[in-house]
């Protein structure tokens, strides 16, 4: 038999305390007001996007390549099995993550399905690390081995179910989430998401994970981790474009991302 550290009501409810507990616990940083003249950020943002329009198709490209060159499909069981059942020292991902990786729908867990091996793998070698800081996957990640880290990545890798329609914000947060998405914000020194996470959010395999379909709740509870430190696997790109957004753009572009999906399913089947 399989021990289960706990029932998935529990892994729910301490997740969904772990996750949220920056809201109560942790106070905002104070950060230096930004003093620059408009055109020196006009500047900046040309430099940067010119920057990563030239490393995602000439370096991204290569990656992407390397990865779909080194396939997992014989741990894809083994992972299965890790995905469903769980090791003596951990719980099945699928009490949280759920057996296609669609996760629990509750936002507390993000959807893992069709993610790149590579990038499945990177980050349960964070969390491990403490490079990634989460007090539920770092004990989960530190008691699997390389094998059993390298065959859940691939298994959750190969499966990829619907993706379902979930709540939608309003309209105007939407509409500001999706300038936030293709245009960034210039003032700020900040591109376009889609830049590096593909039109709509739909992933770049090689440089970043798919964002469109994403729980909203999860987007967010990232960005602020980001934020305040305690993810640190990004420190020259998202930490610090995290860092120039407020609260209202966090919510907005992981309101836009949540649904964009499902609004894209709907328009194709008119």
């Amino acid at each position: 038999m399989v021990k289960i550290l706990c029932s998935p009501e529990d892994n729910a409810r301490h997740a969904a305390d772990a996750q949220f507990s920056w809201r109560n616990t942790i106070c905002p940083r104070s950060l230096e007001p930004l003093r620059l003249l408009h055109c020196h950020h006009m500047l900046l943002l040309a430099a940067m996007t010119a920057s990563l329009s030239f490393y995602i198709p000439h370096v991204g490209h290569a990656k992407a390549a390397e990865a779909v060159s080194k396939p997992d499909s014989s741990n894809v069981d083994r992972g299965a099995t890790i995905a469903a059942q769980g090791i003596a020292q951990a719980p099945a991902c699928a009490e949280c993550h759920a057996f296609d990786g669609s996760s629990d729908g509750t936002g507390a867990f993000p959807r893992i399905a069709a993610l790149p091996a590579d990038y499945l793998e990177a980050q349960m070698h964070d969390f491990a690390s403490g490079v990634r800081g989460n007090a539920i996957m770092s004990p989960i990640a530190k008691s699997l081995t390389p094998e059993d880290i390298n065959g859940v990545a691939a298994y959750y890798a190969s499966v990829n179910p619907p993706f379902p329609p979930l709540r939608s914000a309003s309209p105007a947060l939407i509409k500001l989430g999706e300038q936030l998405a293709t245009s960034g914000v210039a003032e700020k020194g900040i591109p376009g998401c889609d830049l590096c996470h593909g039109t709509q959010g739909n992933g770049q395999p090689g440089i970043a994970p798919y964002l469109g379909g994403q729980y909203a709740d999860y987007i967010a509870f990232t960005l602020h981790m980001w934020q305040r430190g305690y993810r640190k696997n990004s420190p020259d790109v998202m930490e610090a474009f995290a860092q120039k957004l407020d609260d209202q753009q966090i919510a907005a572009v992981a309101a836009y991302y949540q649904q964009v999906r499902a609004s894209a399913s709907a328009l194709a089947k008119k």
